[in-house]
């Protein structure tokens, strides 16, 4: 087992009605408090004026319009303007993990003298960040429970993923009544970055037989919940199940003393989205059984095997090759299954910018580090596996 250093200072309130805290919540983090939220979502549902209401006793400033792969440009920037010509002691975020990624970023950048990019990119590291809390109406990142966000800077093409100890949320309310009125798209690109990230963690050289079985458990329950959601849309039960599974699958309680895997399938998908703006989690849909494929050899296999028999029920006896690349199809078929595109071509990618993405990828990634990865990628495994998800 490998050693680790971790911590979790983030509360979380979950239920039916845990919204009534929000006041005593936010009361002692002080009184101006920036709103940040997305399209508008938020208002059809009442939790826009339900927040208002709660925090009529506070100085509220807003941030609207934040969209899926949080832009640097304007987003970050204005938060953090908005934050400094007004003293703001508090950023409240409402709405999904673009939501909360971008709040992070501008929460960082509040508390630096110099371009927030510097923080994002880790130029310089943080020193203090504004506290942060948030109201999730988006099962599918987990920003509500980790240090972590994701930013897009589209005149560079970059999607960095940035993690610094003070972004932690001082407190994530999750009631899954919020979920109810997401689309079926938005759903299941949810359960396909949860679930990837869960397979990200769980592809590692080193694994412990309770940390292979949480993330086991948990992506069988994303896939079981996920699809009585689309169904069912209002069902609390699958709805609260789905939001805690996303809320533990990226904060790293599912592979502690694990070795690193490098997270290869979100390393190449954050070109996709940098380039053409696509959904993330159906990025990862598409790229995921390609990688799989891509990386099945003598020594991944018997990994493989253990995946398609405790997560998808594979027959045990089954020569093991068999079962591993049954097990890569019936991920395949899930994704497929919830409806989402599973090649390049449906979201709009052809083979004109493999190459670029590819050599991007293989510069900013790091995914040829063996030390750093279950299986080191070089740019020709990345491009190779780009064409095949064409």
């Amino acid at each position: 087992m490998v050693n680790f250093d971790y911590q979790t200072p983030t509360r979380l309130i979950f239920g039916k009605g845990v919204i009534s805290n929000l006041p005593d919540v936010m009361k002692p983090l002080g009184k101006k408090i920036l709103i940040t939220y997305g399209g508008g979502s938020i208002k059809k549902i009442g939790l826009y004026d339900k927040v208002k209401e709660l925090l009529k006793d506070f100085e509220l400033f807003e941030l609207s319009d934040i969209q899926p792969n949080p832009k640097y440009d304007p987003s970050v920037l204005d938060g953090v303007a908005i934050c400094k010509k007004n003293d703001i002691d508090a950023i409240l975020a409402v709405g999904g993990g673009s939501v909360l990624d971008c709040s992070k970023a501008i929460a960082a950048g509040a508390k630096y003298d110099g371009d927030p990019w510097d923080l994002i990119s880790y130029k310089v590291l943080a020193k203090d960040a504004l506290p942060i809390v948030d109201i999730l109406t988006l099962a599918a990142t987990g920003s509500e429970y980790d240090c972590g966000g994701v930013i897009s800077r589209t005149e560079t093409n970059d999607k960095i993923g940035y993690m610094d100890p003070h972004l932690f949320p001082v407190c994530s309310i999750l009631d899954p009544t919020y979920t109810f009125t997401v689309s079926k798209k938005q759903t299941a690109a949810g359960c396909a970055d949860a679930m990837n990230h869960v397979i990200e963690q769980y592809f590692a050289e080193e694994t412990t037989l309770l940390n292979d079985g949480f993330c086991e458990a948990t992506l069988k329950s994303l896939m079981h919940n996920t699809k009585i959601a689309l169904e069912h849309p209002d069902d609390y039960q699958a709805r609260a199940e789905l939001m805690l599974d996303c809320t533990y699958g990226c904060n790293g309680i599912l592979s502690l003393g694990n070795s690193p895997s490098g997270w290869p399938c979100h390393a190449i998908e954050h070109a996709l989205s940098a380039y053409y703006d696509i959904t993330h989690g159906e990025g990862l849909a598409i790229i995921t059984p390609k990688w799989m494929n891509h990386i099945l050899n003598d020594r991944t296999v018997d990994r493989f095997v253990k995946y398609g028999v405790n997560v998808f029920g594979i027959d045990h006896a089954l020569e093991k090759y068999e079962i591993a690349k049954q097990a890569i199809q019936a991920t395949y078929d899930f994704f497929k299954s919830i409806g989402i595109p599973m090649t390049l071509h449906e979201v709009g990618i052809d083979e004109s910018r493999i190459d670029e993405m590819a050599h991007h990828i293989a510069v900013n990634e790091g995914l040829d580090q063996a030390d750093q990865t279950y299986v080191p990628l070089s740019e020709n495994d990345i491009a190779d596996i780009l064409r095949a998800s064409l």
